[in-house]
């Protein structure tokens, strides 16, 4: 097998990055796949050769599955050239009850191989307002422009600026805005629509180009408690995320006893969403959030003023490194909620050194969460509880809230 061979396959099963799985009959190598489903014929071009496995781009569907749609995003159907399809929506051509069945299997796949242990879970879906095919929830777009000062979005695995109709996961708002915009001056352009509803363009010149803007604060809200944020810092990105996973940090905070006077950890904390559910919890409970970006730090401080909360700009890894276990710790609850790659282990040592009573770990990458609930499991806590939610429809992203104690 070499790069640009043109072979059919019999798609088996699903990967973690929105790829599909084959093994190709003569040379014995697993071959990865987008744009495929379990089940199906394909006929597709190898793009990669490594020695135990190979990456092809799918051509042309030979045998459909009865899991697939026309595609949500009509540029990034399969009849299109691979080199003419956004990224971003790769589960868009599957239907969405099917999509959440391939998302659970990643997860369950992902424990097996890499947590030591099975686990069982569901995929919840975001909420009662979600659309019937998971569209027009992205309320945060980033596009690219290039060296022409054309705007759009990647085309998948590539950076090449693609055209595009219409952004169909995007709500109706932030897409119109994004269509309407001409030539602009290479870089990045991020379409943010906070809860005010009015649509907010950051341009992002390259660096050569000229400075940046200057971010606005924009104010998010989840039950009755306002977020400030900078419109160009980190939010959930779904118009419900937010408010799902709130309800699941509390409704796991629920089931957990708590003495009084407890220490909680809120790690990764950004501007302090969880802050407010743990500060909660607990009779004299004291929250210490921590969070690197010293502007998310600074909003944090302002929307929990009004509660125990202690906010820290810090690098986790090396804060939770110089606590000394104490019994107000151990009495605690560390929360955490890290970026795509985990914590990893000299971050779920310490925590586990601190012997909380329990952990809360918010995760946006399976994988990530397995190998971080391996480390724990060698310091002896184990799943309690584990739910993960749809709130990236018509994609491989999917979001989870695990419950962790000592076993």
């Amino acid at each position: 097998m070499q790069t640009g061979d043109v072979l059919e396959l019999e798609v088996s099963g699903v990967a973690h990055g929105g790829v599909f799985v084959s093994r190709h009959g003569e040379s014995g190598l697993v071959v990865f796949t987008p744009d495929a489903l379990p089940g199906e014929r394909i006929r597709a071009r190898v793009t990669d050769v490594r020695r135990s496995f190979a990456r092809a781009e799918t051509l042309d569907v030979l045998d459909a599955s009865e899991d697939r749609i026309p595609h949500v995003w009509r540029e990034a159907d399969v009849s299109r050239p691979p080199a003419a399809r956004p990224g971003g929506a790769d589960f868009g051509h599957v239907a969405l009850a099917a999509q959440r069945e391939l998302k659970r299997r990643v997860i369950e796949e992902a424990f097996d191989r890499f947590a030591g242990g099975a686990v069982s879970t569901l995929v919840e879906p975001a909420g009662s307002d979600e659309t019937a095919d998971g569209t027009r929830w992205r309320t945060r777009v980033g596009l690219h422009v290039d060296a022409d000062g054309r705007v759009g979005p990647f085309a998948a695995r590539s950076h090449d600026v693609i055209d595009v109709a219409d952004y169909p996961l995007a709500t109706a708002e932030v897409a119109d805005a994004a269509l309407a915009l001409g030539r602009e001056q290479p870089g990045r352009i991020d379409l943010v629509q906070p809860a005010d509803g009015r649509v907010r363009i950051l341009r992002r010149p390259d660096a050569r180009a000229r400075r940046r803007e200057r971010s606005e604060v924009v104010t998010e809200r989840v039950a009755d408690r306002a977020f400030r944020v900078d419109a160009g810092g980190f939010w959930q990105v779904h118009r419900g995320a937010a408010t799902v996973l709130d309800a699941a940090v509390r409704d796991a905070l629920a089931s957990l006893p708590v003495e009084p006077g407890a220490h909680h950890l809120d790690l990764y904390g950004g501007v302090g969403l969880f802050s407010a559910a743990l500060a909660g919890h607990g009779e004299k409970a004291r929250v210490t959030t921590v969070e690197s970006a010293s502007t998310a730090t600074r909003h944090a401080r302002e929307n929990l003023a009004d509660l125990p909360v202690r906010a820290v700009t810090a690098r986790v890894e090396r804060f939770v490194a110089g606590l000394e276990p104490d019994d107000d710790l151990t009495r605690g609850i560390a929360l955490l909620d890290p970026p795509r790659a985990g914590a990893g282990e000299r971050v779920v040592h310490a925590i586990a050194q601190l012997s909380p009573r329990a952990v809360v770990y918010v995760a946006c990458d399976p994988v990530a969460l397995a190998r971080d609930v391996g480390i724990f499991r060698r310091f002896g806590y184990d799943i309690d509880v584990l739910r993960a939610f749809d709130l990236f429809p018509n994609s491989h992203h999917v979001e989870a809230v695990a419950v962790l104690s000592i076993s």
